[in-house]
């Protein structure tokens, strides 16, 4: 397998995670989808030198990957691939923030540095979640609870299409990208001009399967509305971890429970 198919494979595998039968992929998708907006929500709300206030709010994604059967390290290698942008983002309050806020052992830590932890911090919680509420409802499955929360259907069906006919787009470009290689030896069409033909190809057969994806779905008598097999009623389960997870979250955000344990265990 090449590394363009094996990084096609790895778009997709978060999604594959969701078809589970456990106790998070059996709860409602719009509740799964409030509790980690209500998650995110509590976690940016921080102010930005607090970093021992977030440390409880680890709990949910660690809790989401051990009852979901979740493999970590999908999703530490999800995380390592977008952290190059929050690092880039959050690496010159030091240099903007020389402000002395702490002293460890002789050792001066300005606030930029704080600031700038809080940034990675919240950056794991916030982009964690997201991955999990993927890989424990699908992405079918959110527009379905976007749908259900009275989203504008117009949007919430524009970005199905999007997330579903990537992967068609990507299987072009793959098909593509294989008859190159087949015929191409060494570094022989591998340069520029050659890229920029595939691009062009690329194009014209995209709008050639867009067009025939239309007439196959205006065929099937779509109209607009998104259908899952799954039947997702609101169960009681359902509303017990909603107000558990959102009761947890306003404890977290109100109350520095860091602190709080540890005088209990130092006493």
């Amino acid at each position: 397998m090449s590394d363009f198919d094996t990084e096609f494979f790895n778009i997709g595998y978060l999604d594959t995670l969701a078809y589970k039968e456990t106790f998070v992929h059996r709860l409602n998708p719009g509740i799964k989808l409030i509790v980690t907006l209500a998650f995110i929500i509590s976690v940016v709300s921080f102010p930005k030198y607090e970093i021992k206030g977030m440390l409880p709010f680890f709990l949910f994604p660690v809790f989401i990957i051990s009852a979901g059967d979740i493999p970590l390290r999908v999703i530490l290698k999800k995380l390592m691939v977008v952290s190059p942008f929050v690092l880039f983002v959050g690496i010159f309050n030091p240099l903007l923030d020389t402000r002395t806020m702490y002293s460890l052992y002789g050792v001066e830590i300005s606030g930029g540095w704080i600031s700038f932890a809080s940034i990675v911090v919240k950056f794991l919680l916030t982009v964690s979640s997201a991955l999990l509420l993927v890989a424990t409802t699908s992405f079918p499955g959110i527009c379905f609870a976007l749908d259900r929360l009275k989203v504008p259907r117009i949007f919430v069906v524009q970005l199905l299409f999007l997330y579903r006919y990537i992967f068609v787009l990507l299987e072009e470009a793959l098909r593509i990208v294989r008859a190159r290689n087949m015929r191409s030896f060494g570094k022989k069409g591998r340069g520029i001009r050659s890229f920029t033909n595939i691009v062009g190809v690329l194009l014209v057969r995209s709008i050639e399967r867009s067009e025939r994806i239309y007439q196959a779905i205006c065929s099937r008598g779509f109209d607009g509305r998104i259908r899952l097999i799954k039947d997702f009623r609101l169960r009681f389960t359902d509303i017990v971890f909603a107000t558990v997870a959102i009761a947890a979250f306003i404890i977290f955000r109100s109350y520095d429970v860091t602190e709080m344990l540890g005088r209990v265990f130092s006493t």
